[in-house]
């Protein structure tokens, strides 16, 4: 292992994963990191909505901190910032510019952006919606991690003079996801908030099968659906599902789908939390397709590929037992291997030794807390 680092993480949210894929990467990630025995300070801003569902209010994993805005943030962790081997950013951080202005000229570490959102950041910067991050700021940042990876790296570093962009996957925590199988209670389940964009995909997958094989057992779970959705009465509706539920959600399923939003098809290689969640539990995963699938799970054996309600019937119908089972097997053991959040501590870690030329600079060694 490496050194223990001094680590400050200002990210979107660790203690509440409605209606956001943040929480949960991020709780793996300090997990693996705490694991790994680095310090993590997380500074999060509280923020009403995330206030009323904190399904993790106190992370037992490295030191969790709410602010109310920029002045307390500057006010009470300057000096965290400033002797932190590593400071990261995080995508959609509210006032994210200004707080990465307030980072790159504070700390003395190595500084980080990390998106969770790569494509639709991107997307943004070209019509020059600036919401948490500016073009001038990123070539400041001496790293760009990103959960997207493919050419699109090498497009940010082009076009925007990073100094060194790094993917950084999303991964699960081993912990709390295993294939502890219970009882079969549907035979396809999704889950994810609402997304305009996704949505078609929902229909054409879940919905349009389900209305076509009236016996079939159906979940769709997650917030901010609207109300004008005509939901076929064999689709089980939760409005959301807790991390500490996941598991048992997915393996109540034969089949989970995994429908992913516009722009990280349009990129490519943006594997998603939920797509590793559910392989990790053993959950055989039908996902539609983008570029870069078949370099996280060999498509045909580890994952299934649909791109219309038929294509999902035949899954359901037509593939036995034995083999349902095995896919999902061998799409655990992938991502036992290679997408936990251990190897994404120990990735971070690299990037980190990297960035900073393999030189160690004077330590400062803090107990967050």
């Amino acid at each position: 292992m490496s050194e223990p680092l001094n680590i400050v993480i200002l990210g979107l949210s660790i203690t509440s994963s409605w209606g956001n894929g943040h929480a949960t990467t991020y709780r793996a990630l300090v997990h693996g990191l705490s694991t790994r025995g680095h310090n993590v300070l997380f500074l999060e801003r509280d923020q009403p909505w995330y206030a009323k569902n904190r399904d993790l209010p106190n992370p037992p994993y490295g030191t969790t901190y709410l602010y109310n805005d920029l002045d307390e943030l500057k006010d009470r962790f300057t000096d965290e910032v400033a002797q932190a081997d590593l400071v990261i950013v995080g995508s959609y951080v509210p006032d994210g510019v200004e707080v990465g202005r307030w980072v790159v000229d504070t700390a003395r570490g190595v500084t980080a952006f990390y998106d969770i959102d790569t494509p639709v950041t991107l997307a943004k910067l070209v019509h020059g919606d600036y919401e948490y991050l500016h073009p001038d700021l990123i070539p400041r940042y001496e790293l760009y991690l990103s959960f997207t990876g493919g050419p699109l790296l090498s497009w940010l570093k082009r076009s925007y003079r990073a100094q060194r962009v790094e993917p950084l996957y999303c991964s699960v925590d081993p912990d709390l996801h295993s294939s502890d199988f219970g009882p079969i209670e549907y035979d396809l389940g999704y889950m994810g908030t609402y997304s305009e964009d996704r949505q078609p995909a929902v229909q054409e997958l879940l919905l349009k099968p389900a209305r076509q094989w009236e016996k079939g057992r159906f979940a769709v779970a997650g917030p901010q659906y609207p109300e004008s959705i005509a939901w076929p009465p064999n689709v089980h509706r939760i409005d959301h599902l807790p991390p500490a539920a996941h598991r048992r959600f997915y393996t109540s399923q034969r089949f989970t789908l995994n429908v992913t939003r516009h722009e990280m098809i349009r990129a490519g290689y943006s594997p998603s939390v939920r797509l590793f969640e559910a392989a990790a539990c053993g959950t055989p995963v039908i996902s539609d397709y983008w570029q870069g699938l078949n370099s996280f799970f060999k498509i045909g054996e580890e994952i299934l590929v649909a791109e219309r309600a038929e294509d999902v019937l035949r899954y359901l119908h037509e593939l036995s037992e034995t083999e349902r089972t095995r896919i999902g097997e061998r799409a655990r053991a992938r991502v036992l291997a290679a997408h936990t959040s251990i190897h994404r501590a120990i990735e971070l870690e690299n990037h980190v030794r990297r960035a900073r030329g393999g030189c160690p600079r004077p330590r400062i060694i803090h107990s967050y807390g």
